[in-house]
């Protein structure tokens, strides 16, 4: 039985649990390519704080969206949408099924499912917060936000300003929470998916974490955060494991408080992954060791292959 459509499969889940390894595992099985849905991973001048692959990684499969952008670019979802459609259309001219992995919710759905349609925002409202967010803080918009959307507070980064700005401008315009817009509809693809979760219990993952951050200081983040320091405005940065640094380099943390929250704010984020991917009831979920031979075989027969 051959498939209808070529097959995406979507290795997803928190930080730090093993998605790369298994996404290299699945592409060797079936002789095919792997596109990063880690949004982090886009620029290459975030190497260290974002967990890139390994050199001897990226070598074993060829990969796609790896520091392919620079912080001085910017890149939205809807840019990845447009171009990693227009990647998977060519790459599946000549291979039935591709690996998709990452820990980016918004970017897995917007290739699988489409982007929401919100309504246009006039400017002076977007100018008003980014004013707010500088004079009063983040947490200032942290606080509206949960008020006025709960339910996208639970699952977005609420330490990502831009994501912040994003849903409190599309609320002021509306009077309608950022969520309310979400789209509702699956957009039509010319692929077939399977989702596979990898999941562990919470001090298996804080573990985890942990243990990748003191590797990640022990390979050199702090001395690339401080070559980054002088763009610390620049939105790709505004993420975990840099802004607790420049807050060192501000001299508002010590050197071990900053390592601290880059370890808790990173606890947090595995948090919200999980929580936006537990909402997909379409994903199969594995125990982070199981053994890929299994996952493999549950494809197969699954799909037919």
């Amino acid at each position: 039985m051959s498939l209808k459509k070529p097959l995406l499969i979507c290795v997803v889940g928190a930080t730090a649990i093993g998605k790369t390894a298994l996404a290299i595992k699945l592409a060797q099985a079936f002789s095919t390519e792997i596109i990063s849905a880690d949004s982090r991973q886009f620029f290459k001048e975030m190497n260290i704080g974002t967990a890139v692959p390994s050199k001897e990684e990226l070598e074993a499969i060829p990969h796609h969206f790896i520091q392919n952008k620079s912080i001085f670019e910017d890149y939205s979802v809807g840019d990845f949408e447009r171009d990693a459609l227009s990647l998977i259309t060519d790459i599946f001219k000549k291979k039935k099924l591709l690996i998709m992995v990452g820990g980016s919710g918004l970017y897995v759905d917007a290739l699988v499912k489409g982007l929401d349609t919100f309504p246009e925002v006039p400017s002076e409202i977007r100018e008003q917060l980014n004013f707010e967010l500088n004079e009063r803080g983040l947490e200032t918009l942290q606080n509206e936000l949960k008020k006025a959307d709960p339910t996208y507070f639970e699952k977005v980064d609420i330490y990502n300003p831009h994501r912040l700005v994003r849903a409190l401008e599309i609320y002021r315009a509306t009077g309608k929470p950022y969520s309310s817009f979400l789209k509702k509809e699956t957009t039509e693809r010319d692929f077939d998916t399977i989702f596979i979760g990898l999941t562990a219990e919470r001090e298996t993952i804080y573990s985890r974490i942990n243990f990748r951050v003191d590797k990640m200081v022990e390979n050199g983040l702090i001395e690339e955060a401080k070559s980054l320091f002088v763009h610390k405005e620049k939105n790709a940065l505004q993420t975990v494991g840099y802004r607790e640094l420049f807050q060192y380099f501000d001299g508002n943390l010590s050197k071990e408080e900053a390592i601290s929250e880059i370890k808790k704010n990173t606890r947090r984020f595995a948090k919200r992954q999980n929580t936006w991917f537990k909402k997909n009831e379409d994903i199969h979920w594995f125990n982070h060791q199981t053994d890929a031979s299994t996952i493999i075989n549950f494809i197969k027969e699954k799909n037919a292959l």
